[in-house]
């Protein structure tokens, strides 16, 4: 385990996410379909994509590896969700900036960072069943937990319980609220896709043998 935060477990998650993406891409297209535009899976390809080129000239100082991870999604797509993992990524490089390594147990605080600078920019509230429930999910979960792999299966299981809670609500934000009672019973597209990228993330299984 990685003593925290570096640019180099960065480039790791990168990598992870680009191949996560490949595989679930159209499973997010879909999703998208059934209330919006069904591209989502196609701007998280193209800008998982973009992270992957980056990745080897990101800069030691994991703020600015942040920010630039933050200029990939808003170059390559300019959907909402974009913007707002944009948003969310620029919050925590301005708490990390100047630093090389980054405590996991600051993980917590940094996706705080990021639901506040979110729900500011997408005028959202917790419980509008979108992608603000996911990342403050993540964030209670992942509170003064230190362990890598922790911080990922805790995220993960609390995504799914935030997901589970929410899918009996209407949708209330965006486009997809004119949906009204028909948007009952399905799931987030957004809230899935950050669901996807922490999942991209968890340890691989160990080997037989």
């Amino acid at each position: 385990m990685t003593r925290g935060l570096t640019t180099a477990s960065l480039r790791w998650a990168i990598d992870r996410f680009s191949e996560k993406m490949r595989l679930c891409a159209g499973e997010l297209n879909a999703l998208d379909g059934a209330i919006g535009d069904g591209d989502l899976g196609v701007n998280m390809l193209r800008a998982s994509e973009r992270l992957k080129g980056e990745a080897a000239n990101l800069p030691d100082d994991v703020g600015m590896a942040l920010l630039k991870c933050a200029q990939a999604f808003t170059s390559v797509s300019a959907s909402t969700y974009g913007t707002l993992l944009a948003t969310g990524l620029m919050a925590a490089a301005r708490l990390t900036k100047g630093n090389q390594v980054v405590s996991w147990t600051e993980i917590s605080s940094l996706l705080a960072a990021a639901v506040k600078s979110m729900a500011d920019r997408g005028k959202g509230s917790l419980g509008d069943k979108t992608l603000l429930d996911a990342v403050e999910a993540a964030r209670r979960a992942t509170e003064g937990l230190e362990d890598t792999a922790r911080l990922v299966t805790a995220s993960v299981a609390a995504i799914d319980e935030a997901m589970d809670q929410l899918r009996e609500r209407q949708f209330r934000q965006g486009r997809a609220r004119m949906f009204g009672a028909k948007g009952i019973g399905l799931d987030d597209p957004g809230m899935m896709a950050f669901r996807r990228i922490v999942e991209s993330l968890l340890p691989p299984p160990p080997r037989d043998g």
